[in-house]
C-alpha cells in the first residue's frame, strides 16, 4: 500500500515537513548522483504561485546535502512558453539563489530515447535526468487546463529540454491523448521521491492561474499516482476521472484508489476550490496557447554566419545528429532529422543559433 504524507506548513517551517517526509521515505543518497527537479513553469516571481517556491527548494537542498551525496545537481527545463530560457526562469524565480551552487543548465545536454511512433519515434532527455542515481521531484500544487491537475506526474514533463514539448502537444491532438503522452514521459525515469509544494496552492486555469489559495501543506509520497490522487481529492476532484492517472494505474506505476492509500496526516477536501473543465477545454480554446504551440513546432536553428565560429559545439551536442557542417563551416541542420530540442541553441557559446 503506498503512503501519502500530508504535513502543515508555512515557508518558514518547510524544513520541518521536508525532514518528515525524509524520515518517511528515507532515501539512499550515500555516494549517489542526486538530481532535485522543481517546477519551473517559466519566469516569474516567487509570490504568483507558479513554480516551487524557493524556502522549498533551499529546505530541499539542504538535506540532501548533509546526506552525502557523491554529486547533487538541480535543474529542470522550463514549459511552453519559456523553453530553453532556463537560467533565466531561475534566477528570476529565486531558485537560482535557494539552489546555490548546485544549480546546472540540464537543457544543455541530453540524449535521445525511443519514445512512441504515434506521436514521436523518439525524444532526447536531459543527461542530468538519465545519469542520476536518485531523482527527488518538488512539484506544486496546482490545476492545469489540459490536464485539470499538475502535481507529480506532469512535474516530469520537463525531463524533455526544448520545443519538442510544444510537438508533442501537437501531436497529441486532444486532451485525452495528451494525458496519455504525459504518463509516457513519465515512465521515461520515474523519479524516486516526491515533495510537494502545497502552501500556497493554485486553482482556476492553471498551471499559470492568478487565482491562489492558502493550503498550508506540503505533501510527499515515493509513488506519484497516490499523491496526484490524494491532491486531486483535496481539490475536490474525483482521481478516477483523471485519465492520465487511469492511464497509470494501467501501467502499473500506482494506485488511485484512495482505499488503497494509507494517508499520514488530515485529507480533507478544500472547499470551493475551482477547477478548469475536465474535457481540456480550458486550454483547448485558448487562441494564445495554441498559437505558441504551433509556432514553436515549425522552427528550426539556423547559424548565424556572423557570430558563428565553426567550434562544432552544436554538432557535437546534438543528441540525434542532426547538424552537420558545411564546407563554409557553418552548421546545417537536417529538418527530417530534427526533434525541435533546441539543445544548440542552448549551448552554443557564441549564441550564434536562432530559431527560424
Amino acid at each position: 500500500m503506498s503512503r501519502v504524507l500530508i504535513h502543515p506548513a508555512t515557508y518558514e517551517t518547510a524544513r520541518e515537513a521536508v525532514d518528515r517526509a525524509f524520515d518517511l521515505f528515507p532515501p539512499d543518497l550515500r555516494d549517489k548522483r542526486v538530481l532535485i527537479k522543481p517546477n519551473v513553469l517559466r519566469a516569474s516571481k516567487a509570490e504568483e504561485g507558479i513554480v516551487t517556491h524557493p524556502a522549498v527548494l533551499r529546505a530541499v537542498v539542504d538535506k540532501v546535502e548533509g546526506m552525502r551525496p557523491a554529486s547533487l545537481v538541480v535543474g529542470d527545463n522550463p514549459g511552453l512558453f519559456n523553453y530553453g530560457a532556463n537560467e533565466e526562469s531561475f534566477r528570476q524565480t529565486g531558485l537560482m539563489e535557494a539552489a546555490g551552487r548546485y544549480y546546472v543548465n540540464i537543457g544543455n545536454d541530453a540524449r535521445e530515447l525511443p519514445f512512441d511512433p504515434d506521436y514521436m519515434p523518439r525524444v532526447s532527455v536531459s543527461s542530468a535526468v538519465l545519469d542520476a542515481d536518485v531523482i527527488i521531484s518538488l512539484p506544486r500544487f496546482k490545476t492545469h487546463g489540459l490536464t485539470v491537475v499538475t502535481g507529480a506526474i506532469k512535474n516530469s514533463y520537463g525531463i524533455l529540454p526544448g520545443a519538442q514539448k510544444a510537438r508533442l502537444h501537437r501531436a497529441a491532438g486532444s486532451a485525452g491523448r495528451f494525458h496519455d503522452v504525459v504518463v509516457k514521459v513519465f515512465k521515461l525515469r520515474v523519479p524516486d521521491l516526491f515533495i510537494m509544494d502545497a502552501v500556497v496552492g493554485m486553482e482556476g486555469n492553471g498551471p499559470a492561474s492568478p487565482d491562489l489559495r492558502d493550503v498550508g501543506r506540503i505533501l510527499a509520497s515515493d509513488n506519484a499516482v497516490a499523491l496526484d490522487a490524494v491532491m486531486a481529492t483535496m481539490m475536490g476532484c474525483d482521481p478516477g476521472k483523471l485519465r492520465f492517472l487511469r492511464r497509470a494505474r494501467e501501467e502499473g506505476l500506482g494506485e488511485y484508489d484512495l482505499e488503497k492509500i494509507e494517508v499520514i496526516g488530515e485529507l480533507a477536501v478544500i472547499p470551493g476550490y475551482k477547477l478548469p473543465p475536465l474535457g481540456g477545454e480550458a486550454i483547448l480554446g485558448n487562441e494564445e496557447v495554441q498559437a505558441t504551440i504551433h509556432g514553436k513546432t515549425v522552427l528550426a536553428p539556423k547559424a548565424d554566419p556572423e557570430l558563428c565560429t565553426g567550434c562544432c559545439t552544436c554538432v557535437d551536442q546534438c543528441p540525434v545528429s542532426a547538424l552537420s557542417m558545411t564546407e563554409e563551416d557553418i552548421p546545417r541542420v537536417d529538418e527530417e532529422e530534427c526533434i525541435g530540442c533546441f539543445c544548440c541553441q542552448e549551448i552554443c557559446p557564441e549564441k550564434a543559433i536562432t530559431l527560424q
